[in-house]
């Protein structure tokens, strides 16, 4: 060890002051991942660790964390998928785990949380009053008076905030009323050039994160930092990926670009102030043209450029291209702040244009299916709160991997955990994902503290008929119908589709005698509270519930699952993902979307055991989990439950169950 770095306690002996600080208990589990990562981290070897509910992964890889920081003086950067897990980890996990390490370490271990610009107030947007982006005439009435509030709301909080975190401003506010006091990375005009640069939130943070031992930020914070020419983060050399099962996800939303008129409007609006008004015009014209195009066009994947359509991305590039010109150099105005601010928010907005339109004419540009490295497709009109929302046309790459290999794991040394990682028992799956090879990573399952087998019965509806398309099949229903007048209520619902949940609510409503809440009913958070209080309730609904619901204790002893959720058919990217890796040799359906349904399935089943005295079921009613050929891998992906078919067994332990509790 060389001679400036400071003689530290082990981890073993770390971890265990730790939990006895924490007054928790021993758990190997707990144990052999503090091990693994530290041996890790030591060797600069990649490491994928499978931990449990129960055991404690937080504290596993945050003492070797600390101890590491300690020792070499450089940060660890421990990222998330969830807001409520970095809510966790700064407001619970890290305060009390440096009281209890305060007296063995050098100093007490320091702790930050870091998120992108866009979620800090901007203290010169605020000030100068820049224009509003917005174009009202995409909102009814309602929507511009409730956003009116909501900039009021804002501009009194601007005064008073400490940080300028939006997340502390409670209630939330909307995404159309933050933009106006917001700005993102590429738009900001720098600490040095900015007159509000030595007072900004987003500087602020970051200047406490350069001062931390750990810290805390979100997988999309991660990407852009890994793929940015310029940092965000502070110097570091050891990344933790927790929820590592949503890295690849929330990736390829950071790198997805967009085009609808909307982004093109906003371009306009802001070149339009700053240049001459028949360049902006042109540009103007182009996005008409995009979208009485986009308009006219069907949603979903675009396989081959239509000829009008590469004929209109090519005008809105050239076009948006011009306006670049005309806005001259971007240097320009240095001594002109606010000038400087308006300039560096119209370039931002035009680049994003020219590039997307290009990239997405790239998109098309290969030989065979092998070659092509990007989709794109079109998301038809919808709602989204008031307003509506116009046909967008997207671009994706069809793998992150490569991406991930070489800004990510290139450059430091990458620890990632999950309670579901090993899909089909092996890492292979999510490796490949990542971008690496069965000898760039060092795969772990510290297992579970829980008893499976003896605590929880995995229950297929063999005798069912496989799900159709026509909706909930009645057989469906009355087999739900019985397992929860079994259970007593006490079921959480998780259902492929929102279609599927509410349907199953209204045909069940009338015929259980127990309280049924379904998604959508109210907030999700205050659904899930309603449920957790009353034991006798039930609870439906779909993907956030599959993922989000932590309720230990006799409120849930049935989790019941419709069918297994593979991506929808119609679904762009996953099927486009699907066809590329069977046109590079590869099997697209194993790789895709029976990955996605492993999954989802193993967060849902994660659903029951919570605790170490929960108990119940995890029913699958579709049979094609125990029929069909890739029915073992998803099996494999589950936690050993003990496993039966028979409908008959599983009524009578969900009585006994409801009488014992």
């Amino acid at each position: 060890m060389p001679k400036d770095r400071p003689e530290l306690p082990s981890v073993d002996e770390l971890l265990a002051a730790a939990v006895s600080g924490l007054g928790g208990a021993d758990r190997p589990g707990q144990v052999k991942m503090a091990q693994a990562v530290q041996e890790a981290v030591e060797s600069r070897e990649h490491l994928a660790v499978q931990a449990g509910t129960g055991t404690g992964k937080s504290l596993a890889y945050l003492v070797p964390a600390i101890r590491h920081a300690a020792e070499t003086r450089d940060a660890v950067v421990v990222s998330t998928a969830t807001i409520a897990l970095q809510r966790q980890l700064v407001d619970r996990d890290l305060p009390r785990l440096a009281d209890a390490l305060a007296g063995l370490l050098p100093h007490r271990p320091e702790f930050a949380i870091l998120k992108g610009r866009r979620n800090y107030l901007c203290r010169h947007k605020t000030s100068v009053g820049m224009p509003e982006d917005e174009d009202d005439q995409l909102f009814d009435p309602r929507e511009v008076s409730a956003t009116g509030r909501m900039v009021q709301r804002i501009q009194d909080w601007a005064d008073e905030t400490e940080t300028g975190d939006r997340d502390e401003l409670v209630p939330g506010v909307s995404e159309q009323a933050w933009r106006q006091f917001s700005v993102s990375a590429r738009e900001c005009l720098g600490a040095q050039r900015c007159p509000s640069g030595a007072e900004c939130f987003a500087e602020l943070a970051r200047a406490r994160a350069g001062e931390a031992d750990v810290v805390v930020t979100n997988h999309a914070l991660l990407a852009i930092d890994a793929m940015e020419d310029f940092p965000l983060l502070p110097e570091h050399d050891v990344v933790v990926v927790d929820e590592a099962h949503e890295l690849v996800d929330r990736v390829t939303s950071v790198v997805t670009g967009e085009l609808s008129e909307t982004t093109v409007a906003l371009a306009v609006r802001r070149a339009g102030r700053l240049i001459e008004q028949g360049v902006a015009d042109r540009l103007q014209e182009a996005g008409e043209d995009l979208r009485a195009l986009l308009g006219v066009a069907p949603p979903g994947r675009v396989d081959d450029l239509p000829q009008s359509l590469g004929l209109t991305l090519a005008l809105v590039r050239d076009s948006a291209a011009a306006c670049v010109t005309a806005l001259g150099p971007r240097n320009k105005d240095k001594d002109d702040p606010e000038n400087a601010g308006l300039r560096k928010a119209a370039f931002t907005a035009l680049d994003e244009v020219h590039d997307t339109a290009q990239r997405m004419l790239d998109a098309f540009g290969g030989a065979s299916e092998a070659d092509r490295a990007e989709v794109v497709w079109l998301e038809g009109e919808h709602q989204q709160g008031r307003g509506r929302i116009p046909p967008t046309l997207r671009v994706a790459p069809l793998s992150v991997g490569g991406m991930l290999r070489d800004k990510l794991f290139g450059a430091r040394t990458v620890i990632l955990t999950s309670a579901t990682l090993a899909l089909g028992g092996s890492f292979d799956g999510l490796s490949r994902q990542w971008g690496l090879g069965p000898d760039d990573l060092t795969g772990l399952d510290v297992g579970s503290p829980f008893d499976h087998p003896r605590r929880g019965i995995l229950y297929v509806a063999k005798h069912l008929p496989q799900p159709g398309r026509d909706g909930l099949p009645e057989a469906y229903v009355d087999e739900i119908a019985e397992l929860i007048e079994a259970a007593g209520g006490r079921a959480l619902g998780l259902f492929s589709s929102m279609r599927a949940a509410k349907a199953a609510t209204e045909a069940l409503r009338d015929r259980l005698d127990v309280p049924l809440l379904c998604q959508g009913d109210d907030s999700t958070s205050l659904l899930v509270k309603q449920f957790a209080a009353d034991p006798a309730t039930c609870l439906f609904g779909t993907l956030s519930l599959w993922q989000g619901v932590d309720v230990p204790g006799p409120s849930l002893t049935l989790v019941l699952i419709d069918r297994i959720p593979f991506p929808r058919p119609d679904d762009p990217l996953a099927s486009a993902r699907q066809r590329h890796v069977a046109a590079t040799g590869g099997n697209g359906f194993m790789a895709v979307a029976a990955t996605h349904a492993a999954l989802l399935l193993a967060q849902g089943a994660g659903r029951l055991l919570r605790s170490m005295d929960d108990r119940g079921v995890v029913a699958v009613l579709d049979p094609r989990l125990a029929t069909a050929r890739y029915g073992g891998f998803l099996l494999n992906s589950l936690p050993p439950f003990w496993r039966t078919t028979d409908p008959a067994k599983v009524r009578d332990a969900l009585r006994r169950l409801s009488t014992e509790t």
